[in-house]
């Protein structure tokens, strides 16, 4: 005989405990149960930021939020309304965790430690009597139209009456969603940087510029923002958010690409042929390399041959596909009962917190739609 739960969660990364906490929270009678195939909860929220957590960003319009996740940014307007940052900071800071701003809007906790995060998490799924359960590898799931079995590799059943799937970017979870009809979007890497084999500049490895303008060649992507040269290419914020934006294309050339670069966005051309001296922009070792043909200053072209991954923040585009769900309730539009939340679903951002906000907001949105 199967053990029941009204809520099951599958997942127990940042999506899935905000789900648990959230309807537990919201259904004090409710059995909530969360499985997580690993030993240890969490693992994202623990590497992020270098260890100390990016928990969300200092943007608080919804539209203005919206516009910095390249898949899922029309989808997520309305849940942004319900759910956005300022909530995230009252949410955390209520139960004694206090968030900071830095110069970016990226947002940490004030102690500058991811395990602030996880320990409000684990804590809260106590005090709220969320089962959580470790080492659990759900190896089949039946649709029995008034509930959901679940079976893990030893045999063990669980049942349920509504049941979320937030497992990221695990095959596993697609293959589960699309047993129960719904459309993957093939996972392919976001947020990278751009190997560059041929650069003249790469030896001036470490040189950044505050503002330049990347685009991809042929193609209708481009993006302003500080740039990094390295000892293989470019990076920095400029970079990253372009390779978001053009993953798919990027992936469908195979990282092999040309890109061009203006040096200088804020200046015409005009203005830059009449220039003597180093502008303050451009660095000066830069500068020297560039300024023999000035024409480079606005329309520099490099062969991308490759690319790298981000420090060890590895987000993919692609998932479950966004009109299949109703993000009103992030319930699946095919299978009453079964929700999405997180990076299950084909919506990702760039770097600087909006992961994780996804996470929250889709967890939130799950765990308040609950039928009690």
């Amino acid at each position: 005989m199967s053990e029941h739960f009204q809520f099951i969660v599958i997942g127990g990364g940042a999506a899935g405990f905000f789900a648990a906490v959230t309807a537990a929270a919201n259904n004090p009678k409710a059995k909530v149960l969360l499985l997580e195939k690993s030993a240890v909860p969490l693992a994202k929220v623990r590497v992020s930021g270098g260890g100390r957590c990016n928990v969300t960003h200092a943007c608080f319009d919804a539209r203005q939020l919206a516009q910095n996740y390249p898949r899922g940014h029309k989808e997520l307007i309305g849940p942004f309304t319900r759910f956005q940052p300022r909530d995230t900071i009252e949410w955390f800071s209520s139960r004694g965790v206090q968030l900071k701003v830095e110069g970016d809007g990226r947002m940490f906790p004030v102690t500058d430690s991811s395990q602030t995060i996880i320990d409000c998490l684990i804590r809260e799924a106590g005090k709220l009597k969320v089962e959580v359960r470790y080492r659990q590898t759900i190896q089949q799931i039946k649709n029995l139209n008034s509930h959901f079995i679940l079976t893990n590799t030893t045999g063990e059943e669980f049942s349920c009456d509504a049941l979320l799937l937030a497992t990221g970017s695990s095959p596993q979870g697609h293959q589960f969603a699309k047993a129960f009809g719904h459309t993957i979007q093939e996972p392919v890497p976001s947020l990278f940087t751009f190997n560059v084999p041929s650069s003249p500049l790469l030896e001036l490895s470490g040189i950044s510029v505050k503002s330049a303008t990347v685009s991809i060649v042929d193609s209708p992507f481009k993006q302003t923002g500080p740039l990094l040269l390295t000892h293989w290419g470019f990076s920095g914020p400029g970079v990253l958010k372009l390779s978001a934006w053009a993953a798919r294309l990027l992936h469908e050339r195979n990282y092999k690409t040309e890109i061009e670069i203006d040096w200088l966005p804020e200046m015409s051309y005009q203005e830059v042929q009449k220039l003597t001296q180093n502008p303050v922009e451009i660095p000066k070792n830069l500068w020297k390399r560039l300024k023999d043909q000035q024409e480079n200053l606005k329309k520099c072209v490099y062969k991308v041959d490759g690319k790298t991954t981000y420090k060890e923040e590895f987000v993919t585009c692609g998932g479950v596909t966004l009109r299949e769900i109703n993000f009103k309730t992030m319930e699946s539009r095919l299978c009453p009962r079964l929700y999405f939340a997180g990076e299950v679903l084909d919506i990702d951002a760039i770097t600087g917190g909006f992961n994780f906000q996804n996470a929250w907001t889709t967890g939130w949105i799950v765990g308040t739609s609950l039928p009690g």
